[in-house]
């Protein structure tokens, strides 16, 4: 069997008949019975229906997301209510991130306990955690543009907002070609552009000032040997310079020729909002001094070592609290057991730098990190995947596909596990990953790849509840939108089938075996 054609009707017609051979041989032991399976799906189903909530904690909810409490909304289910909360939460971005994945994970359960706790106090807790991280990423985001002003001063450049609109790579780019930058500036920028983004924010709050004093010291280097007198005036007004740039300040002419005590002063009052800082405090000490010469220390250095405990500070609060949503997001990824390569990648990045935990909580990359791949459980067909191809219209099959194959196929065996189209709790859609926007979907009890045409019914046959696996292990698959129907491959194509023998894919013998999957690693990441 060449891999390369399993594209090809004729190719899946040999794999089927390999496929019926080796399960052939597979006995089939302590398979448990679907009908029992189902009957307490539906007893699932029938507890989720109720309301357990007053119409006041509903308003309360509702109020969080701005979701309008309409008598319709009022009077749906606990859960089908917690839906509409994830929606408005969804469509609402990031500011509502926590709220989202907490309702997804209320959504989850079939617990009516739990999806009363979301309502009454969970959806609160989360959007406290919300607010508490919009008003981290505004500080973040005002600290960026506090830093950039920062490095603009230092190197003498003047401050603009279109220059601090840019993205990091791109200021550092427009630093390097702006004249007042020198040679330390400028091979200091083209350094930290050859790095990643870490780099480039090194550069910005440290790097540039600190090539830009060594650009300074080279000029007088030379003068001292010219002028020693007007090279200590010049080292002076650097310092001061410097010193100013730290606090945000470009210092007039008048500032500039105040004593070193004055001069901290008005550095102090032009701070006047930032006062929790170790700048802040380190000017204060050297004011309060009688000492010149610890007036002198804080300009020359005291300043310089401030700043960077600010700044070392400000780095570290931002990487803990990206680990900690970074962790929220594993420890919600393991409660399922569907996302275990978000698991995985989650922990990855916690093992890895602060750089590693930022990068893995961007959107996109949570949303490539729920991708999945499904094997049969039956050991016989190791190796073997869910897949779809476009030759066959999209229908899904099992099929040998490995890493070794090319993108497309590994693309066309890889699903992103996400929160059911059809609102149902315990129950996931399979999105392709080749095709986003496309799920695996029965239609007429065959399964296929299908576009999302936002109708209650495809949302429904998108949908897949999980369930213990029919033989003892893994997962099984019940079918939304064909209830008591689970995933089943016959012949190495995918149904929604029961065992009744109504059909030939429902067919009794094998079948606990031929509906039990193991979600393997994605083979496309």
């Amino acid at each position: 069997m060449h891999k390369s054609q399993t594209n090809s009707a004729r190719t899946r017609n040999i794999i089927k008949r390999g496929i019926v051979a080796t399960t052939a041989l597979a006995a089939v032991a302590g398979a448990a019975a679907p009908g029992i399976a189902v009957a307490a799906s539906a007893g699932a189903v029938a507890a989720a229906v109720g309301i357990g909530t007053t119409d006041t904690q509903r308003v309360d909810a509702a109020a969080v997301v701005r979701l309008d409490p309409t008598p319709d909304v009022l009077l749906l289910s606990d859960h089908d209510f917690i839906h509409a909360l994830w929606q408005k939460a969804r469509d609402g971005g990031q500011g509502f991130e926590n709220v989202r994945l907490a309702a997804e994970d209320a959504m989850v359960s079939e617990s009516a306990e739990d999806h009363v706790r979301f309502i009454t106090t969970g959806i609160h807790e989360a959007y406290e955690l919300d607010k508490q991280r919009e008003k981290a990423k505004a500080d973040a985001e005002r600290a960026a543009r506090e830093t950039k002003t920062q490095a603009l001063i230092a190197v003498g450049i003047p401050n603009s907002p279109d220059l601090l609109a840019l993205s990091d790579d791109n200021f550092i780019r427009a630093m390097m070609k702006h004249e007042a930058s020198g040679p330390e500036v400028r091979d200091a920028a083209a350094k930290a552009l050859a790095g990643g983004a870490d780099d480039w924010a090194m550069f910005i709050a440290n790097g540039a000032r600190e090539a830009h004093q060594r650009d300074v010291a080279n000029e007088l280097k030379e003068l001292e040997q010219k002028n020693r007198e007007e090279a200590e005036r010049r080292k002076e007004l650097a310092a001061r310079k410097n010193a100013a740039a730290l606090f945000g300040i470009t210092p007039s002419e008048a500032v500039l020729s105040l004593g070193d005590d004055n001069f901290i002063r008005e550095l102090l009052r032009a701070a006047s909002g930032d006062q929790g800082t170790e700048l802040y405090a380190a000017a204060q000490k050297a004011v309060l001094s009688s000492s010149p010469a610890d007036w002198k220390q804080f300009i020359h250095t005291g300043a310089e070592e401030a700043y960077k405990r600010d700044d070392e500070a400000r780095r570290k609060k931002i990487a803990d609290a990206n680990r900690k949503r970074a962790l929220q997001l594993q420890a919600a990824a393991e409660k399922t057991g569907m996302n275990p390569n978000l698991v995985a990648v989650a922990k990855k990045a916690l093992a890895g730098s602060d750089e590693d935990v930022a990068r893995f909580l961007k959107e996109d990359s949570q949303y490539r990190a729920k991708r999945q791949s499904f094997q049969p459980a039956n050991a016989k067909l190791a190796g073997f995947r869910i897949r779809q191809s476009d030759v066959d219209g999209g229908e899904a099959f099992i099929a040998p596909v490995d890493a070794k194959d090319k993108q497309t196929d590994r693309e066309d065996a890889t699903w992103v596990v996400v929160p059911a189209l059809a609102n149902q709790p315990g129950c996931y859609s399979f999105e392709s990953a080749r095709k986003p926007g496309y799920y695996l979907a029965q239609k007429d009890r065959r399964v296929r790849m299908s576009a999302d045409d936002n109708s209650t019914q495809f949302r429904k046959d998108a949908t897949w509840c999980a369930r213990k696996g029919l033989t003892g292990s893994g997962m099984s698959f019940e079918s939304a939108g064909q209830s008591g129907r689970w995933l089943r491959q016959y012949w190495g194509d995918l149904y929604t089938a029961d065992k009744s023998g109504k059909n030939r894919y429902d067919a009794e013998k094998d079948f606990a075996q031929d509906a039990t999957w193991k979600i393997a690693g994605p083979l496309a990441r």
